[in-house]
């Protein structure tokens, strides 16, 4: 296993911990895990994952609450509909009452 791969598993182990119908940001996974620049990994990881039905890997989304990995998801909206079935409202892709919905992983540690 490289560190890449060790990285992209304890991101995961953070995702799986997102609760229902919240979100958090990449920028928040690399925070807790202690490599606070490294958010674009955070999204790398999250990219990798597709295919894992153990990670909600919709519910991670840029600091200002957009849905930038939207595109690697299936179909044309995906993310959004999997986010609005758990009462998470998007409009023009951004999450409405981003502040309310988000979650911070760092109130697990």
């Amino acid at each position: 296993m490289d560190t890449n791969d060790n990285f992209f598993e304890r991101v995961y182990s953070i995702a799986k911990q997102i609760p229902y119908g919240r979100v958090t940001s990449y920028g928040a996974i690399a925070k807790v895990l202690g490599a606070a620049r490294s958010a674009r990994m955070v999204g790398w990881a999250m990219n990798a994952c597709h295919g894992r039905d153990d990670i909600p890997a919709h519910r991670v989304v840029n600091r200002k609450g957009l849905l930038t990995g939207k595109h690697h998801f299936e179909g044309t909206n995906l993310m959004q509909q999997l986010l609005e079935s758990e009462g998470v409202k998007v409009v023009d892709h951004q999450i409405v009452n981003f502040d309310t919905v988000f979650w911070d992983p760092n109130t697990m540690v």
